[in-house]
């Protein structure tokens, strides 16, 4: 049975609290208060994801799809070489359900081969470039990943080649980085970048791209069940922060494409542009930066990763008109010391997400570009991911992160029983239904049941609806820590410290920070006769560098000679010591 039919049989049987209810007359309070021209029954379609590569190519082929460091690539360029790594990939073994993980940097590749994956038949494995060792090779376990794709890039492939010798991956698919540059960038890349570029061993093992592309792109059609089949294996910490991997069904992501393209009604198709800086292996730009913009035919001026200049550059140059980013590329651009000498009056929808605004942040934007185009949203990965979203044309209620998009169902459920819905205005656990939420946990059950119950995803966030259905997050249960909109998993980082030989005790948590949303701190208790040298802060950050990616190694270290706090029952306690150190988390 879908979400939506769970949540449907379920709807009349919930209770409702004495405050003014949010369902009330066969309507939910946010209906009565939509932005003009836009219905929350709109139909949401569900259909195979790379359904809509071939209908933009087919509507918009001479469009420009990607800009890419100056080298552009039309909608019709781009859907022949998504068939013809298609076609390739499935001469390679790739069919229905094999696992292919993408190891990529932001790159006009991610396009060709997360689509050419689907087509094959095959299921998407995100990978964040980031990741040391130890990460990659639970990821490609416990994914069943056979095959990834990287760039020749010395620090991504050699570590493809230790994935290669520890864990069950088969094969890796090389794509040369200079290929996706503009002349004459591409010429001096080898040059330029000579002691990044690896000595590579043409084996069995290692497939050049050429050898994946070299065909005449026309790959096997695939049967494919949109609601049930698994288009994205998406690796969450969920609310345990033990990564898993989300079943993102090609319904699920085709449908959160539809709602968010629904809600932003004044996009121009095959007109407008949007900046990519968010790495698309992130949920939420690979729906918003790259779906949606795909669906909707317009141009991607994308970056390699986040440099202000270069995105100030891009907006004067190329005036786009969305921009979807995390809270703290926001606070570096109204912090430019240049900021003044641009204009942003092009921007209709800056839309953040994946780390909580502070209003300061979104005051000092407004105050220095002029713009009123940004809004705040929220989603999670299990949702795929966007939930809310504060109106392109309507209100925006700083603070809040909007109102549910077109077929997804936000309610507040009181957390002592996990069944009562609550009234507006009273706090409780948020949680979603509808047909952007996961299949489930990929090979885990019990954590699917965990979360999903009476049709609903329970998010772990706690949070209000207003009188209007703008939903207010007040806290977080779980204790994610969000660094630039990247999850930090404490527990990640607290088994890596514990493989310090002198380390008796810690506790990590994140803690507000500025410029990166939050920032990780780790709390230490050395062991009382540490064998050799005394551990020192910056001793430990040593140890841990090839343990954690660099996102993850924590920006201060406090030792301490007594014990951490713990519970009644003698459990570490995070929430104690965030107390006795004064901080609050946002």
């Amino acid at each position: 049975m879908s979400q939506q039919a769970l949540f449907k049989a379920t709807e009349s049987e919930a209770p409702v609290s004495v405050a003014q209810p949010v369902f009330a007359n066969g309507k939910w309070i946010w209906e009565q208060h939509y932005p003009q021209g836009v219905s929350w029954h709109a139909p949401i379609l569900q259909k195979p994801l790379f359904h809509i590569m071939d209908q933009a190519a087919e509507k918009y082929p001479d469009n420009i799809m990607v800009d890419f460091e100056g080298k552009t690539w039309t909608y019709a360029d781009m859907a022949q070489m998504v068939n013809r790594v298609a076609e390739g990939l499935q001469k390679f073994g790739v069919t229905k359900g094999t696992k292919v993980g993408l190891f990529l940097p932001n790159s006009p590749y991610t396009f060709m081969f997360f689509f050419g994956v689907l087509k094959a038949g095959g299921t998407v494995v995100n990978y964040n470039p980031l990741y040391v060792e130890r990460e990659l090779a639970v990821q490609i376990d416990d994914s069943e990943t056979d095959i990834m794709v990287t760039l020749d890039q010395k620090p991504l492939l050699a570590k493809m080649d230790a994935m290669l010798k520890t864990t069950r991956l088969k094969k890796v698919i090389v794509c040369p980085f200079a290929e996706t540059l503009p002349f004459p960038k591409n010429l001096f890349y080898p040059f330029v970048n000579y002691k990044d570029l690896p000595t590579i061993n043409w084996d069995s093992r290692h497939i050049p791209f050429i050898d994946v592309v070299d065909n005449d792109g026309a790959p096997i059609a695939v049967m494919v069940n949109a609601q049930e089949d698994v288009a994205v294996l998406q690796y969450t910490g969920g609310t345990t922060g033990i990564p898993k991997g989300a079943m993102l069904t090609h319904g699920n992501l085709y449908a959160n494409m539809s709602q968010i393209t629904t809600w932003v009604r004044d996009i121009q198709h095959g007109k407008d542009s949007v900046i990519g800086v968010l790495p698309l292996f992130h949920v939420f730009a690979m729906t918003v930066v790259m779906n949606m913009s795909i669906h909707c035919g317009l141009k991607i001026l994308l970056h390699s990763k986040f440099d202000v200049t270069a995105v100030l550059e891009a907006i004067r140059k190329h005036r786009p008109t969305m921009f979807p980013a995390v809270p703290a590329v926001f606070n570096a651009i109204a912090n430019a010391p240049d900021v003044g000498n641009y204009d942003f009056s092009s921007l209709r929808f800056c839309v953040t997400g994946g780390a909580p605004m502070a209003l300061d942040v979104h005051r000092l934007f407004e105050e220095k570009t002029g713009s009123r185009a940004l809004a705040e949203g929220y989603g999670l990965t299990e949702a795929a991911p966007g939930c809310t979203f504060n109106p392109s044309c309507g209100i925006k209620k700083p603070g809040s992160v909007g109102q549910p998009v077109p077929g997804c169902t936000v309610e507040i459920i009181d957390r002592t029983d996990c069944v009562t819905r609550l009234g507006i205005g009273e706090k409780g656990e948020v949680c979603i239904s509808g047909p952007n939420v996961m299949k489930g946990y990929y090979r885990r059950t019990e954590a699917t049941d965990e979360v999903i119950r009476n049709g609903r995803l329970h998010t772990g966030d706690v949070g209000y609806l207003d009188e209007q259905g703008y939903l207010h997050l007040v806290d977080r249960i779980k204790d994610l820590i969000l660094v630039r909109g990247y999850n930090v998993y404490p527990r990640v980082v607290e088994e890596a410290i514990y493989m310090h030989p002198a380390v008796e005790e810690c506790i990590v948590a994140g803690v507000p920070d500025a410029e990166r949303g939050e920032t990780v701190w780790a709390w230490v208790k050395p062991v009382a006769k540490a064998a050799g040298a005394q551990l020192t802060a910056d001793g430990l950050r040593e140890f841990l560098i090839d343990k954690l990616s660099p996102i993850e190694v924590p920006r201060k270290i406090i030792l301490r000679e007594n014990p951490l706090p713990k519970t009644a029952v003698g459990k570490l306690s995070r929430k104690d010591l965030l107390e006795q150190e004064g901080i609050k988390r946002g």
